[in-house]
């Protein structure tokens, strides 16, 4: 039974060799398979990070450029509103002025607008009742052969007048005429504003 056991022995010894073998290089593919794998799976780590900072990155100056953008709208609209006050204000001044200028002021707009000498003053309830007179008086000595009167109906108008004849009307309210001076002398305000 020696030379038995000895062949059994034998070969149970070439088997381990053979599985001893055959377990190291299974050991080794899959490490080098594990590398692979983990190789592959730090690059698209590495990839996503990349894409999730970029994305970031856009999302960030999206809203900065929206902030920015809001932030310019805002800065207009407030401009906007200051150059708009301005106008009012000088609404505000063109009837308070004292009532010698502001009588002048009327006399001229009221020549200036006239076509035949004839026309009828309307004036706000106020200005009729305070200045009225004076200004029919002043605006048609600015005339030749003016013959301007007061009308007896007034307007609802902060201050200046309209000048009628008939049917039609001349309005150089003050409201007008600081709204038709409002287109052009916006970008001059501003800049006197805003230097």
């Amino acid at each position: 039974m020696k030379g038995t056991e000895k062949i059994i022995a034998h070969i149970k010894a070439d088997a381990k060799t053979q599985v001893d073998g055959i377990l190291a290089q299974a050991e080794q593919q899959c490490a080098r398979i594990r590398g692979d794998f983990d190789k592959q799976a730090a690059a698209l780590y590495a990839e996503r990070i990349r894409a999730g900072v970029k994305e970031t990155q856009d999302q960030v100056d999206g809203t900065e450029r929206i902030a920015r953008m809001e932030g310019r709208k805002s800065m207009l609209s407030a401009k906007q509103a200051l150059v708009g006050e301005s106008f009012r204000r000088a609404l505000d001044k063109i009837v308070s002025l004292p009532e010698e200028d502001y009588v002048a002021f009327l006399a001229k707009l009221a020549a200036r607008a006239s076509v035949t000498g004839e026309e009828e003053i309307l004036l706000n309830p106020r200005d009729r009742e305070a200045i009225g007179a004076k200004l029919v008086k002043a605006a048609n000595a600015l005339l030749p052969n003016g013959k301007l009167s007061l009308s007896d109906e007034t307007r609802d108008i902060a201050g200046g007048l309209i000048l009628r004849r008939g049917s039609i009307e001349a309005n150089c309210s003050a409201e007008l005429l600081v709204e038709l001076s409002q287109s052009d002398l916006s970008a001059k305000v501003a800049e006197i504003l805003f230097q």
